[in-house]
């Protein structure tokens, strides 16, 4: 964070500098000539993520809901274009006790063959210490000599059994390493320790003999975020090790408010954009200008590991646009957190196509995007035609169309520089069926890039119907009417923003209300009532089309009244 400072002089100084940048970008920072593990880690490009199943707390792969990797597996992820595969490994239930901390050996042997598949699918394998991090090295201030003899263990026995596989496998020392669960809350503190776990874990493999001499090691800030005080730490500490075979990296899940749905930031608006920019902009100062590579080794969106509706679906495809061609830009590669929501382990599909085509697209160039990708139309109101600005990126729009039939300019819809004009004659047409919901959806395709669908949407006001219930279980009977759930907000009618983070009234998707179309509900979670105090509540339930329903609940103890406007 920077100083203030009043001299005039020195603010004289300041706008001389900000204008020979402006010139002459990153002027004191130019770029470093392009190293060798620069190249590696551009051929890393693009990577994926195997989460939720080595990584696993619990008996063995399958403990958090995944099925046991197959081989099958990863050859269909190479398939998709993939270059690169995280692999992360918890190994906290698979180490023996103290003093030797002995890894089982069928566990380490079946990482050993997850590994392999990766390899000889000619893929680039990273593996590591992964929720670790915070079961046990969290504790690290209080059980110092512990918890370092065990992280040294597990890295003379990973370093020593993958020692002679080839240099296309890097270690990363942990994941998102932290102490705050282990009680530490001196920053300070936990930069200290941080480095004294990467300095172990360099020396140890450095030492292991084979391929280990030279093997690419990645190194993590604390936490794995990238705050410029956090990157500087890891700087310090890389620099420090002088080896020119190490990869700095963090993870991305978006400005927050945005990437989990809360206090309004329903859209992908400039505040997250920019959100990006400065975060990558000072990555990329910090480390790849100064000739270290960097991996950002997760990436995604907080709100996909409740729903990933979190987010609807054109500000989500417009998120992952701009943030794989920015960090393309910077020369940083990236590997897709993927848990098991996005490609499917078993039938090796996508649950939505739409999002990888967006996503894949991104590693050759840019795609076009557009204000939005839902165009309303009420029912029993006259029909007008609906404009929306389309976020060319370079491309040019060479066709519209509708189940394969291609829309007409100047007939069904006008092209005015970047605004798009859908004339009211096409869209009655499209929604001359009566139907609430999408109607229609109309194909934008462009030179270059992945398409962008509109979503013909005929709706109503929804109406929200009174009810009873508990804190632990109540639902708002809705008649969504053919629209879509943005977001709810919810005021004490005495004053006061109600439910957790009252710092703004518009509360957290998913985690406090969750929209159930198909059964006609919108739920109030439990998360939701334990910050709620015995009062009456004014919920305002925004909608997609603009349509504002209000609603009010009075809860009572465990008993929840609600009521319609």
């Amino acid at each position: 964070m920077k100083k203030r400072r009043s001299s005039k002089v020195i603010l004289s100084l300041a706008i001389v500098v900000a204008l020979l940048a402006a010139v002459v970008p990153n002027a004191a920072l130019a770029a470093a000539p392009p190293s060798a593990m620069q190249s590696y880690v551009e051929a890393m490009q693009p990577g994926w993520n195997l989460g939720n199943s080595l990584d696993a707390v619990g008996a063995d792969e399958t403990a958090w809901g995944n099925p046991r990797i197959t081989k099958e597996l990863i050859q269909n992820i190479a398939a998709q274009g993939y270059k690169s595969i995280r692999i992360p490994v918890t190994w906290d239930s698979h180490i023996g006790a103290a003093p030797n901390y002995q890894i089982e050996a069928a566990y380490l042997n079946r990482v050993q063959e997850v590994v392999q598949w990766a390899l000889d699918a000619n893929l680039y394998v990273m593996i590591n210490v992964h929720h670790d991090s915070w079961l046990w090295i969290s504790k690290m201030e209080s059980q110092h000599d512990q918890v370092l003899a065990r992280y040294n263990a597990i890295w003379t026995q990973i370093a020593n059994k993958f020692k002679n596989s080839q240099s296309k496998l890097m270690f990363e020392s942990v994941n998102e390493p932290r102490f705050t669960d282990g009680g530490t809350t001196d920053e300070a503190k936990q930069q200290k320790m941080l480095d004294e776990l990467n300095v172990s874990f360099f020396n140890i493999v450095r030492n292991s003999g084979g391929q280990n001499a030279t093997r690419p090691l990645v190194l993590s800030t604390l936490e794995a975020s990238p705050t410029q005080e956090r990157m500087t730490a890891l700087y310090n500490t890389m620099t420090k090790l002088n080896d020119k075979n190490l990869i700095a990296t963090v993870h991305f899940y978006g400005f927050w408010p945005f990437s989990v749905n809360i206090a309004g930031y329903t859209k992908f608006d400039a505040e997250t954009q920019n959100d990006i920019i400065t975060t990558f902009d000072n990555v990329y100062n910090t480390f790849v200008a100064k000739g270290i590579p960097v991996v950002v080794g997760e990436y995604g969106l907080l709100g996909f590991d409740k729903n990933t509706g979190v987010i609807e679906q054109g500000e989500k495809l417009k998120f992952f646009e701009f943030f794989a061609q920015y960090v393309k830009q910077k020369s940083i590669s990236t590997m897709l957190w993927d848990n098991g929501q996005h490609f499917n382990r078993t039938s090796f599909k996508w649950s939505d196509p739409d999002l990888f085509n967006m996503i894949k697209a991104s590693w050759t160039g840019r795609s076009s995007t557009a204000s939005s990708d839902l165009i309303h139309v009420k029912q029993g109101t006259a029909v007008k035609d609906t404009s929306v600005q389309l976020n060319l990126n370079g491309n040019t729009l060479t066709s519209l169309s509708v189940n394969g039939t291609t829309l007409k300019s100047g007939t069904d819809y006008t092209l005015n520089g970047s605004t798009l004009t859908f004339k009211a004659s096409q869209l009655t047409k499209l929604t001359s069926s009566g139907k609430l919901g999408v109607n229609a959806t109309i194909v934008a395709k462009f030179n270059r890039g992945a398409d962008w669908k509109f979503n013909v949407v005929l709706y109503n006001t929804p109406k929200l119907s009174s009810t009873t219930g508990t804190t632990s279980s109540f639902a708002i009977p809705t008649a969504f009417n053919g629209d879509q759930l943005a977001t709810m907000e919810a005021v004490y009618v005495n004053g006061g923003n109600a439910g957790p983070h009252n710092w703004t009234s518009f509360k957290e998707f998913e985690t406090t209300f969750s929209p159930a179309y198909s059964e006609g509900k919108i739920k109030l979670q439990q998360a939701f009532f334990n910050e709620v105090n015995d009062a009456t509540v004014t919920l305002k339930f925004h909608f997609w089309s603009g349509e504002i329903v209000n609603y009010t609940i009075k809860k009572s103890g465990l008993t929840v009244t609600g009521t319609a406007s």
